[in-house]
């Protein structure tokens, strides 16, 4: 076999030389990627993305709230500006050295701890330097910001040189794989003039909002630009075309620095189209100004969108209560419109499974109008027949069976009402509640028949719905998931509940009757299972008995059947979890990843009265969140973090609802068995106890917004004042001490109580003011 080179042209003008040649295997080439990585491996560390090198790369998420274009920000300053999409990468260049990120040690920060604006910080040799992203405008009609600030921190004169690289690099690495491709993401014309930068046949613009020294564009052919930045020698031209795609190009700006003195840089990009949102600010001066405006603007904003429910803690409750905040604005920004999606990459979807349980924490935290605009896009997606779609994109509606969604659409929909109390929003949804109750019923008959009531290896199927795959863990083979039969009995129950409220007399007979069947069946099949399969815990599916804690959760919460769940199987599946959960913790067990879907089984744990293993819980799950100041976590968490493994998305906001729905519980939950309000039990000693206590303002519940606060009035007494508009519940309000010693005595509005036991006190007046004493001699007034 033989190679001709034909030479055509020498790009720098200096002849032609070859200094190695090197037969590759056929792995260097199958992908683009593969390429990429090969070429990466031959290089010095940094000059390519870190996933290039082999290993993971984190990232969050920039963009405003419903829109459909979000940027990406990773954990080194590179941002994507759009769904698989170039980035843009920073360098800097000082005392002859280029830096990387692999130059420095990368810290990642949030404004003020919690708003969706990221920061990127690198530190070296006196050097300071951040990248913050932001994004401004409406669903439609927004805009990508980015502010590079460099700062000579040393006492002497010293140059310093910014490059920014716009580069055919997605930040999403490529084994995100699913629905899409990360990775490489071609470049194939890049062109500047103006301050402007053209991608691809003007397609996509980055506007250098403060004019560069130059810009430099090369070809793949030309060499890499990072070569070029290594030499301090950038090419001349300014636009480049690439048909192999991998073009790439440089900002530069090069100063004189004083001891102290800091330099800004401004870019914007449009997320919709190639104009921008107002005319660009001619100087550089007007730039800084108008784009630190916009920046304290997006801030405001999103500190006024997100203060609706407020948590004040001490500094060890800081983290939780800055991550509900993180995670809901996260939630925000992943919708499409009105449509809620667990990610904006990989999970770019709308599954009613997601959406409904994401809809649960929205309103616990006090977003009504989301919710509301989330069930009227969605609805109209049920088919004729009264099945409700498991997931609906831009294609319409997955075809796919999967039998909870049936149910999780009615509890949507009464969970709505619950925090709203709107009947005539109710009213408008009772055609769809009729049709998926009509359409669980068609699917329970088929389990109804003969050959379930008979045959006795059958038995455990009766009358529950047929197998489906909505569980995950059951997607290569479709099971009798009790995952989907609680989802079923939750909607039933709550199509009850609606019929009633709205005097469809008929309708609420009907499903109070096919309710009551319903769990006399879904009880039977439990306990034929454990008999079966000879286990002592609530199995995940009839055809496996298997061990499945994370679903099981539902059961409890958002199930509501705590008090009708078989014992001692319930308690047995909560500590053999959490005997489990101790043994991944400390290492005692060998693990390679995790889902943090785990997060439901903190919720759960208080309700089941383990306050202090739920704190134990948070706190590992917490550590899943990387990077930690960003708040939020992927879908998948892996034991050694720089895995090159699929994650899932990030933020994967299907998790944040799941956290915010534990989180809340820690300070209230609705117990549906008796219709109480429970507060408090979550609550953990050392917060309680603290200089500081705990206040909660503005939560909303199903019985209305819930204030109060708690701290301790020497060392014998707790002080817990209640406030807001609260209507005692027919169960009363079931109120938590959160410290291990016993109550002595309990006083509600300056009168003692005898209404409760070594840990909680029952309530049955709203507002209140009660003291909880702990002395063995409590004195009560």
């Amino acid at each position: 076999r033989y190679l001709r080179l034909t030479l055509e042209r020498s790009s720098r003008g200096r002849g032609y030389g070859i200094r190695r040649l090197q037969v590759q295997s056929y792995e260097f080439s199958t992908s683009i990627n593969r390429f990429f990585e090969a070429v990466a491996r031959d290089v010095r560390r940094g000059l390519y993305p870190r996933y290039l090198q082999g290993e993971q790369s984190y990232w969050t998420l920039i963009g405003v709230s419903g829109d459909s274009k979000e940027a990406l920000m990773n954990q080194d300053g590179a941002l994507e500006v759009d769904k698989g999409g170039f980035s843009i990468e920073p360098f800097l260049f000082a005392d002859g050295q280029l830096l990387s990120w692999a130059d420095v040690n990368p810290v990642q920060e949030l404004a003020d701890g919690y708003l969706p604006i990221p920061t990127v910080r690198w530190e070296r040799d006196q050097i300071g330097f951040t990248v913050t992203a932001f994004a401004s405008g409406k669903p439609g009609q927004s805009e990508l910001h980015a502010r590079y600030r460099l700062e000579n921190r040393s006492g002497q004169n010293r140059h310093l040189t910014l490059f920014l690289a716009v580069r055919p690099f997605q930040v999403n690495p490529p084994w995100q794989s699913l629905n899409m491709m990360g990775g490489v993401s071609p470049i194939r014309r890049l062109e500047y003039a103006d301050r402007a930068i053209w991608v691809n046949d003007r397609s996509k613009v980055v506007f250098a909002l403060t004019a560069p020294d130059r810009f430099s564009a090369a070809a793949f052919d030309h060499g890499l630009i990072t070569d070029f930045l290594l030499d301090d020698k950038l090419p001349e031209r300014t636009a480049v075309d690439d048909p192999l795609g991998h073009a790439s190009g440089v900002l530069e700006y090069g100063w004189d620095f004083k001891p102290g003195e800091a330099r800004e840089v401004f870019l914007r990009v449009p997320f919709h189209g190639t104009e921008s949102l107002g005319a660009l600010p001619p100087t550089d001066a007007d730039a800084a100004v108008l784009e630190n405006q916009l920046l304290a603007k997006a801030q405001s904003d999103w500190e006024t969108r997100l203060d609706r429910v407020k948590l004040e803690l001490p500094p060890s409750g800081k983290k939780l209560a800055d991550s509900i905040k993180s995670n809901l604005a996260y939630i925000l920004i992943n919708r499409n419109g009105p449509a809620i999606q667990p990610g904006s990459r990989t999970y770019a979807r709308s599954w009613i499974r997601d959406g409904a349980l994401t809809s649960a924490a929205l309103l616990s935290m006090g977003y009504t109008d989301e919710v509301r605009q989330f069930l009227l896009w969605f609805t109209p997606y049920q088919q004729p027949d009264g099945k409700v779609p498991c997931c609906v994109d831009q294609r319409g509606a997955d075809p796919v069976p999967e039998h909870d969604s049936h149910g999780q659409l009615i509890y949507a929909i009464m969970e709505y009402y619950r925090y709203t109390r709107d009947v005539g929003f109710l009213r408008e949804m009772w055609p769809f509640v009729v049709k998926a109750v009509d359409y669980i019923d068609f699917l329970r008959q088929q389990r109804l028949t003969d050959a379930y009531r008979t045959d006795p290896t059958n038995i455990a199927y009766l009358g529950l719905v047929p197998e489906s795959i909505s569980h995950e863990g059951y997607s290569s083979h479709p099971r009798h998931s009790y995952w989907d039969n609680f989802f079923i009995l939750r909607g039933l129950k709550d199509a009850a509940d609606i019929a009633v409220i709205l005097g469809e007399d008929q309708p609420a007979q009907r499903f109070a009757s096919l309710r009551d069947a319903f769990r006399k069946d879904l009880y039977a099949s439990i306990r034929a299972t454990l008999k079966t399969h000879q286990i002592d815990f609530i199995p995940g599916a009839v055809e496996l008995g298997d061990f499945d804690p994370t679903s099981t959760t539902v059961a409890v919460d958002p199930g509501g059947e705590l008090g009708r769940l078989p014992q001692p199987a319930l308690d047995r599946t909560f500590e053999r979890y959490f005997d489990q959960f101790r043994q991944r913790r400390d290492g005692q067990e060998d693990w390679q990843a995790y889902t943090p879907y785990e997060l439901r089984a903190v919720g759960t744990l208080i309700r089941l009265g383990f306050r202090e293993k739920a704190q134990e819980a948070l706190a590992f799950f917490f550590e899943g969140q990387r990077p930690a100041a960003w708040n939020h976590w992927a879908e998948v968490v892996w034991r050694d973090p720089k895995a090159p493994r699929f994650i899932g998305d990030m933020p994967h906001t299907w998790v944040g609802s799941d956290f915010i729905r534990s989180a809340r519980s820690l300070f209230a939950y609705e117990r549906e068995a008796d219709q109480a309000l429970v507060i408090g039990a979550g609550i953990p000693a050392a917060w309680a106890t603290s200089p500081e206590g705990v206040a909660v303002k503005r939560l909303p519940t199903w019985h209305g917004t819930l204030n109060y606060r708690m701290g301790m009035d020497g060392p014998d007494l707790l002080r817990v004042q209640l406030s807001g508009d609260i209507t005692v519940p027919p169960g009363r309000i079931i109120l938590h001490s959160p410290l291990d010693r016993p109550l002595q005595a309990v006083q509600l509005n300056g009168r003692p109580v005898t209404t409760f036991t070594d840990h909680t006190a029952t309530l049955d007046q709203f507002p209140a003011e009660v003291e909880f004493h702990y002395g063995a001699k409590a004195a009560v007034r």
